[in-house]
């Protein structure tokens, strides 16, 4: 916001230390905060609130919110700081008031309520009504029922850090195109909200818009300090929106939109090969993370396109040469192995391991690879791990650090530490299918005459073997499930990886057909198969 709008922090560093604490430290808090000392020992009540608490809890917290009384209403949660302070920016920066709050019935501890009020800003003024729900809890030292504190409680798009605050717009609204002039809006589009809100943030003064007046939500600055886009809520004054092109497709960005809706956890990219250009971004997650852009996760065997290709170009073996598939591999004490139903295979090719994604295939190359050896294949090849991407909006650049013992071998199959996203997968699916790496954009570098990344790219022959085993892949290998019935010019990785303290692997996917590559990710999704490869093979349905 301009005009020197104060925004309240929610989440500081004593609300850390007491959150940390537990509720064990609520009293401190509490007397503090003048909301009261412990119970005496004759009334001391433990166990869940009863029913009556938590009526008389949120009805004292909602009485205090309406009257515009934070610090009252504060006395109330069990972290009274962190909720005076947003309760404060609620009322005093993003001027909120005739607040009403009708709860609804309650289900046991936890009460689902709607805020109806009005955003009122230099004789401009709106209505505003939403829904939230809070849980009521015992604190464990002063023994009352409190209303749990979430930043959510306040509205249900704000997380820790976020605050509310009504000014001119930090930027102007734009209006985005996608690359055949259709307008791109949250509203058809909704995986795109935090796209268009960085656009906005980015390109709104760009595109010869004039801003407005809003209530929006100021987040925290993102974890390498740099800042992100406001998101709004209420538009109390209209500006004239920009136009802004980029280079999606509403066709393909609305099938991808409905694939991900069926796989919850989901994200997916898709791209052109031949320029780089995104065509869609969609997630389906219910922390509202944009993971297709900015996921930082293993990939499993969709890493396998860069080792096979490292392998390649190393003079290590070929698509038609040796890579034998025993039951299990030894890599400096530790053992790797297949899925249980993939029968070994000591006179495969690598072709073969490829296709039926043998792991121990790839881990016996693990003695004769150096420790950075898949690191630069990645970056000088496909671009990766150099953080120096600039598609229009942030992004992850993918991570494969140069490894040794264990790890070296795992990062052969997409595991230890090596990180992507579903856009770095697509991209590398992409390069495979050309042999040509063209970084990713969202949004024309003609634009803003931004410089993309470069990186060689693949030698022709090394470009035609991965094309030869992605497109057997698709065919008859682990994919073909999923994209035999495609047609045309198609070529897939199937993968899954498995992440600590999760009962199931991620499922991920890249595949393309013709000039369209995609890659998808599902969190706990199970085996590429399962979850990821009908996303991306729903979303490469309509490209043909």
């Amino acid at each position: 916001m301009r005009n020197g709008v104060k925004a309240a922090v929610v989440g500081g560093v004593c609300v850390a230390l007491l959150g940390g604490a537990g509720y064990g430290v609520y009293t401190v808090a509490s007397a503090l905060n003048g909301d009261g000392g412990t119970a005496g020992a004759a009334s001391v009540k433990t166990g869940p609130p009863s029913d009556s608490e938590v009526t008389e809890a949120t009805g004292a917290f909602f009485a205090a919110w309406e009257k515009g009384d934070a610090a009252t209403a504060a006395s109330y949660t069990n972290y009274p700081q962190a909720a005076r302070e947003l309760l404060t920016a609620f009322h005093d920066d993003a001027h909120i008031g005739k607040v009403r709050i009708t709860p609804a019935a309650a289900t046991g501890d936890t009460v689902p309520f709607t805020v109806r009020a009005t955003v009122s800003h230099d004789g401009a003024s709106r209505r505003l009504t939403y829904r939230s729900t809070l849980t009521v809890v015992r604190g464990d030292t002063s023994h009352r029922a409190l209303v749990d504190w979430q930043p959510s409680v306040v509205h249900p798009r704000l997380r820790k850090g976020d605050t509310l605050t009504t000014g001119e717009s930090a930027a102007p609204e734009i209006e985005a195109v996608d690359r055949d002039g259709k307008v791109l809006t949250r509203r058809t589009y909704p995986s795109l909200g935090p796209v268009l809100d960085e656009l906005r943030r980015r390109y709104g003064d760009k595109a010869g818009g004039r801003p407005g007046v809003e209530l929006v939500i100021r987040h925290q600055a993102a974890a390498d300090g740099s800042p992100v886009a406001d998101t709004p809520l209420v538009t109390l004054v209209k500006g004239r929106p920009g136009k802004l092109p980029t280079t999606l497709s509403a066709g393909v960005q609305a099938a991808a939109e409905s694939a991900v809706q069926k796989y919850p956890e989901s994200s997916v990219v898709a791209l052109k090969p031949s320029t780089g250009e995104i065509l869609a971004v969609a997630n389906n997650r219910v922390d509202g993370f944009d993971a297709a852009l900015l996921g930082q996760r293993a990939p499993g065997s969709t890493m396998k396109i860069i080792s096979a290709a490292a392998l390649i170009d190393n003079g290590l073996t070929t698509a038609g040469g040796p890579a034998p598939c025993p039951p299990e591999a030894v890599s400096n004490s530790q053992t790797f192995h297949n899925l249980k139903t993939l029968a070994p295979d000591a006179h495969a090719t690598l072709a073969d391991s490829f296709a039926r994604s043998c792991n121990t295939a790839f881990v016996k190359f693990a003695d004769e690879v150096k420790e950075d050896t898949l690191t630069r294949e990645a970056a000088e090849r496909f671009g990766l791990g150099r953080d120096d991407w600039r598609i229009g909006v942030p992004s992850f650049d993918g991570r494969v650090p140069a490894a040794g013992g264990p790890d070296k071998a795992a990062a052969l199959i997409g595991q230890g530490r090596v990180q992507m996203s579903p856009l770095n997968m697509a991209s590398v699916t992409a390069t495979a299918k050309t042999g040509t790496f063209r970084q990713p954009v969202i949004v024309p570098l003609r634009l803003d005459g931004r410089e993309p990344a470069r990186a060689r790219g693949l030698p022709p022959g090394t470009a035609g073997q991965l094309r030869a085993m992605m497109s057997r892949t698709a065919h008859s290998g682990t994919a073909a499930g999923v994209m035999g019935d495609l047609g045309g010019d198609i070529g897939a990785k199937t993968g899954s990886a498995e992440v600590d303290g999760e009962a199931r692997p991620d499922s991920w996917f890249a595949g393309y057909r013709g000039d369209v590559a995609a890659a998808a990710m599902v969190q706990d999704g199970g085996h590429g198969v399962d979850a990821a490869g009908p996303i991306v093979a729903s979303v490469l349905r309509i490209t043909g």
